[in-house]
C-alpha cells in the first residue's frame, strides 16, 4: 500500500488536488479537515458552548471521544464522493457552514482531542491495507493538519503544499462564493498554527510550491512524486527475490542505484561574436583553428583543399565565448567542387562579425591573396592579418612584405608550434567586442544531437541543406566531398535539432590514409557523441556490405535509429520491390528501426522524417518501472519458460532497467539464458513497451543461492 501525507495552509488547493491525485491512482482520499468540522458540528449539536471565554476542554474531549468510539461518526473514502456521516446522517455540507467554519478551530486547538483524531485518521489509513478496502490494498491520499509530522510521518510520500502569501489570499478571498468564507479560513490558520506547523516543511517532507502553476501542473508535480515512490516499492518487493543469494558489488552497487538514470540539464543558447578563418588553400587555417580550440577538431593534411565546407566551433579565449568558424581554401576563378568551397567561404565571411585572414609567410603575397584582400574589403567586415609559418623570430621579416596589402599590422605567427597566437586572439577579442552586432549563438547543450552517417556520396549533406533550407554543406558529385563533422543547428517541424553532417565511413580503414582516414575517426566520434543517427542508404546503388557496416557501427554505439532510403522517388516497382526484399533478409537485425523513403535532393518525403526522429529518441530515453518489467517478464516465464538445461530450468529471479539511452536491462537468473531466450524476451519487451527505433541491450546475471556456514 501507498500513503501520501499531504499539509500545507489554506488557498493552496490541498482538496481538489488530493482528490484529483488519488482519482488517478484509484486511492482512498481521507478529508482529515473534515474530521474536525464534524467535531465541531457534534459538539455544538450537543449544545456545548464553544464561544464561551474558556470552553469545557475536557466535556469537549469526552463528546469527541464518545462521538468515534461509540459508531457515531463514520466518513466517505471515495474521492468522487467524500461523505461525512452522524448516525447515519449526511452532514457534508452542514460541516462546511459559517456556525461550524467559525468554531472549528476551538475544537481542534485541544491538544487531547487531536489525539483522538490522530488515532482515528491512523486506523483509517491502516485500514485500506486491506484487500477488501475501498482502494483493495492499493493505497490513501490523507491531507490536512499534522499529517505530515504526526499522523503519518512514515507516509511513503509527505508533501507540505504552498504558495506565497498574496497568492493564497487571492484563493481565500475566491473561497468566499463557495459557502467557506476567506476570513473564516485565514482566522483558522492563524488558530492552527499555535498546534501545529505548516508553513515549512519539517525534514524528509517534500515543498511543492504552486504560486505560479494551475492546478494541472500542481496535479502532475503530485502524480511524479507518487509514481516514484510506487517504483521505489515495487523496485524494494521484487529485490527481496534475491535475498539467500550469492551478490556481488557490481550487484549491489546496481540495486542500490535503484535504476534510475538522470537526464542532462539543458540550457538555451548564448549569443556571442563569430570570428571567420578565411584563406588561400594549404596556409594553414584548420590548424590554427585546432590551436585556438586547443584540440584536433579540424582535418588537417599536408595537401590543398582539405577543408570543403565551414565549419563552426564554440570557442573560448581569456573570459570570453565566441564561434570560430573555419573554411575551405578561397580562390577566385575556378569551377567544380574549387567553385563550392569558396563561395561556402564567402558565406562565412558574410555571416562573421570578424574575419582573420591567413597567409603564408614562407611562399610570401600572392595574387590569390590579393584578391581575397579585395573580397573581404568588400564586405566591410573588420579583418585581422595573420602571417603564418614564421616558427622563430629570425622568420619576422617574412611579415613585413603583408603590409603591402593595406589590411594593417601583420601578426606573425605559427599554428603549427602556437608562436604569437595570444596577440592575434587578444586583437581579435577586441574586434568582436567593437563589432556592431554578434552574429553567432554557442551551441545550445540541449539540443538533440543528430549524426548523419553513410557510405561517400549517399546524399547526407544534401538531406542536411534541404532540411536547413539552405547550402549548408557542399553538395558534389565527387565521393567523399566531406572531410569534417559539420555542427548545424537545424529548425525541422519547429524544433531544433543539432545535426552533424559527417563524412562517409570508408569500408576499410586501416586501408584509408591521410585526410580520410582522420575525417573516419571523427564520423566515428561523431556517432558516439550523438544520441540519434540518421543512416543513409542509395536506393538507385546496390546496397553493399559497406552500407550494412555503417548502419552496425550505429547500432553498435547503442544510439537511436531512424533509417533513410534516399533516391527512393527514382526507383520503378521492381525496384521497390527489391529493396522490400532485402529489408526482410539483409536488415533482419534491425527490424525495430525507424524507416524513411525519400529524396534528399527534391525534399520529397522529408516532412516525415521529425515523427521518425521523435519516435526514435523517445524510445531511447524510455524507462519501464521495475513492478511493470517483473510482472511482465513473470507472465512470460510463466507461459512460455526456459527449456530445461542439464536437468535444471533457469529461473528470472528479477530484473531492473539499469538504464536508458539506450535501454539497457539486467535479468539476475538462476542459470544461463541461452541467446534464444533473450531474443524473445527482447521480442516481448519490443511488443508490449515499444522501444521502436532503438537497440535494446539484455545481460543476464547468474548467481547462485548462498550456502549455508
Amino acid at each position: 500500500m501507498i500513503t501520501v501525507a499531504i499539509d500545507g495552509p489554506a488557498g493552496v488547493g490541498k482538496s481538489t488536488t488530493s482528490k484529483a491525485l488519488a482519482k488517478h491512482f484509484g486511492f482512498a482520499y481521507l478529508d482529515t479537515g473534515a474530521m474536525y468540522r464534524a467535531c465541531a458540528w457534534w459538539c455544538l449539536e450537543r449544545g456545548i458552548d464553544l464561544d464561551a471565554e474558556h470552553p469545557d476542554e475536557q466535556l469537549i474531549t469526552e463528546t469527541v471521544g464518545a462521538f468515534f468510539t461509540e459508531g457515531h461518526f463514520d466518513i466517505g473514502l471515495n474521492p468522487d464522493n467524500p461523505t461525512v456521516l452522524a448516525d447515519g446522517k449526511d452532514i457534508t455540507m452542514l460541516i462546511r457552514d459559517h456556525e461550524v467554519s467559525s468554531h472549528v478551530s476551538v475544537v481542534s486547538s485541544i491538544i487531547p482531542v487531536r489525539n483522538v483524531l490522530i488515532a482515528a485518521q491512523r486506523a483509517y489509513i491502516a485500514g485500506e491495507s486491506s484487500k477488501d478496502s475501498y482502494s483493495e490494498g492499493a493505497g490513501i491520499v490523507a491531507e490536512g493538519r499534522d499529517i505530515t509530522t504526526v499522523v503519518a510521518p512514515k507516509a511513503d510520500v509527505r508533501v507540505l503544499l504552498t504558495a506565497r502569501e498574496e497568492i493564497r489570499a487571492a484563493r481565500r478571498a475566491g473561497q468566499s462564493a463557495t459557502g467557506v468564507g476567506g476570513d473564516d479560513v485565514e482566522a483558522r490558520d492563524k488558530a492552527d498554527s499555535k498546534v501545529t506547523s505548516f508553513l515549512s516543511a519539517a525534514e524528509g517532507v517534500t515543498t511543492v510550491d504552486n504560486s505560479d502553476m494551475d492546478f494541472d501542473q500542481t496535479l502532475a508535480a503530485l502524480v511524479s512524486l507518487v509514481e516514484d515512490a510506487v517504483e521505489r516499492r515495487s523496485y524494494e518487493e521484487y529485490a527481496a527475490n534475491l535475498e539467500g543469494y550469492e551478490l556481488e558489488d557490481e550487484d549491489r552497487n546496481l540495486l542500490e542505484a535503484d535504476g534510475s538514470v538522470m537526464d542532462g540539464d539543458r540550457y538555451a543558447a548564448k549569443q556571442v561574436g563569430v570570428l571567420a578563418v578565411v584563406g588561400r588553400p594549404n596556409v594553414g587555417k584548420s590548424t590554427l583553428v585546432n590551436r585556438i580550440l586547443g584540440r584536433r577538431a579540424a582535418v588537417v593534411e599536408d595537401t590543398p583543399g582539405v577543408t570543403r565546407d565551414r565549419v563552426g566551433y564554440d570557442a573560448e579565449w581569456s573570459g570570453h565565448d565566441f564561434r570560430l568558424v573555419d573554411t575551405g581554401g578561397w580562390e577566385s576563378d575556378v569551377e567544380g567542387i574549387e567553385s563550392a568551397i569558396a563561395s561556402q567561404a564567402q558565406v562565412a565571411v558574410s555571416l562573421a562579425d570578424a574575419v582573420v585572414l591567413v597567409v603564408d609567410g614562407q611562399v610570401g603575397m600572392t595574387a590569390s591573396d590579393e584578391n581575397i584582400v579585395r573580397m573581404l574589403r568588400a564586405s566591410g567586415k573588420p579583418t585581422l592579418l595573420a602571417v603564418n609559418k614564421v616558427d622563430d623570430s629570425t622568420g619576422e621579416y617574412m611579415a613585413a612584405e603583408f603590409w603591402k596589402l593595406g589590411m594593417g599590422e601583420p601578426y606573425a605567427i605559427s599554428a603549427m608550434h602556437g608562436r604569437g597566437i595570444g596577440e592575434l586572439l587578444d586583437a581579435s577579442m577586441d574586434c568582436l567586442a567593437s563589432a556592431k552586432k554578434t552574429s553567432g549563438f554557442l551551441t545550445p547543450t540541449g539540443l538533440r544531437r543528430v549524426a548523419l552517417v553513410g557510405r561517400p556520396n549517399v546524399g547526407k549533406s544534401s538531406l542536411l541543406n534541404q532540411l536547413a533550407h539552405e547550402e549548408r554543406s557542399v553538395v558534389n558529385d565527387l565521393a567523399g566531398t566531406t572531410r569534417d563533422p559539420v555542427d548545424e543547428v537545424v529548425d525541422v517541424d519547429g524544433e531544433d535539432w543539432l545535426f552533424v553532417d559527417t563524412a562517409g565511413i570508408k569500408r576499410r580503414l586501416h586501408k584509408v590514409s591521410g585526410a580520410d582516414y582522420y575525417s573516419s575517426l571523427r564520423t566515428q566520434a561523431a556517432i558516439e557523441r550523438s544520441e540519434l543517427v540518421l543512416v543513409l542508404f542509395d536506393t538507385s546503388q546496390p546496397i553493399s556490405d559497406q552500407d550494412l557496416k555503417v548502419m552496425s557501427q550505429a547500432v553498435d554505439a547503442g544510439r537511436a535509429i531512424v533509417l533513410i532510403f534516399n533516391k527512393w522517388d527514382l526507383l520503378d516497382s521492381f525496384g521497390r520491390q527489391r529493396l522490400e526484399r532485402l529489408w526482410e533478409t539483409e536488415f533482419d537485425r534491425v527490424t525495430w528501426a525507424q524507416r524513411v523513403n525519400l529524396s534528399a535532393k527534391t525534399g520529397w518525403h522529408t516532412n516525415r522524417l521529425a515523427d521518425a526522429m521523435r519516435s526514435a529518441l523517445e524510445s531511447w530515453d524510455q524507462r519501464i518501472p521495475t513492478g511493470k518489467l517483473n510482472a511482465f517478464l513473470g507472465k512470460i516465464q510463466a507461459a512460455h519458460p526456459h527449456p530445461l538445461r542439464g536437468g535444471k530450468q533457469p529461473r528470472i529471479l528479477f530484473a531492473t532497467q539499469a538504464s536508458n539511452r539506450p535501454p539497457r536491462f539486467v535479468i539476475f537468473a538462476t542459470g544461463f539464458l541461452e541467446h534464444g531466450y533473450r531474443r524473445f524476451i527482447e521480442r516481448s519487451l519490443r511488443e508490449e513497451f515499444g522501444f521502436e527505433g532503438t537497440p535494446v541491450q539484455i545481460s543476464v546475471n547468474i548467481r547462485e543461492k548462498r550456502k549455508k556456514r
